[in-house]
């Protein structure tokens, strides 16, 4: 697959610096659960809960950053929480996250560990090129578990590609284009934000791939930073 991402004008005013992260990993088997990523889930657990601080979360850099991104795009995020952040708090409060299948688990994991929301997709349900560009007033979007589609507003940044909004980035991602245990080509993204480096991306996105590849292999076809070109 031919890899290239589109910043909309818009998106570059307001976001000079922003980056996204893809990696693609093939062949794989999906499977409900196995012994791998039990092993994986627990050793994870395990490390998120003696390297943070659920009262200090909010102070970390990370999380900082993914936090000023949401007060600029007017969404509170102590309401609606960045995806890593989210998950590591559920974490961190002594619950465990949703088991799905082996690849949704590993690359919420990876997003866990690392606190860089990070989506999955099936790949071959996927339209290259990629675009972030804010949504169209009145576009529909049916993200995973919503029994309906919403309705986008201008105001909302999305990763699309051409058919379809893959992402209202970076914590809602498209029930179309989901992995499934049909899936045997996935496309992982990792979201940048304002001060969030790119080998703190790259760095997201080869911990998910190995996640994955730990659990039931495949074999990873390209890892690649896309940041927005200067104005």
């Amino acid at each position: 697959m031919l890899i290239h991402v589109n910043w909309d004008s818009e998106v570059l005013a307001r976001f000079p610096k922003l980056s996204l992260c893809i990696g693609i990993i093939n062949l794989v088997s999906v499977e409900k659960d196995n012994e791998q990523i039990q092993r994986l889930r627990k050793a994870v657990y395990e490390e998120v809960r003696g390297k943070y601080n659920i009262e200090t979360l909010k102070d970390n850099p990370t999380v900082r950053a993914y936090r000023d991104l949401y007060w600029r795009l007017d969404i509170d995020p102590t309401k609606t929480r960045p995806s890593g952040e989210a998950l590591l708090r559920r974490v961190l409060h002594g619950d465990e996250l949703p088991r799905i299948s082996t690849v949704v688990d590993a690359y919420n994991l990876a997003s866990m560990k690392t606190i860089v929301p990070i989506s999955g997709f099936d790949k071959d349900r996927l339209n290259p090129p990629f675009q972030v560009r804010f949504a169209k007033n009145g576009e529909a979007f049916r993200g995973i578990g919503m029994s309906k589609p919403m309705t986008l507003t201008d105001k909302m940044l999305v990763l699309a590609d051409g058919k379809q909004v893959l992402c209202v980035y970076p914590y809602r991602d498209s029930d179309h284009t989901k992995i499934s245990e049909q899936t045997r080509n996935v496309l992982i993204v990792g979201y940048g934000a304002p001060g969030i480096a790119e080998k703190q991306l790259s760095e997201a996105v080869e911990t998910t791939l190995s996640y994955i590849r730990l659990a039931f292999g495949g074999e990873t076809e390209i890892i690649r930073v896309f940041s927005s070109p200067p104005k």
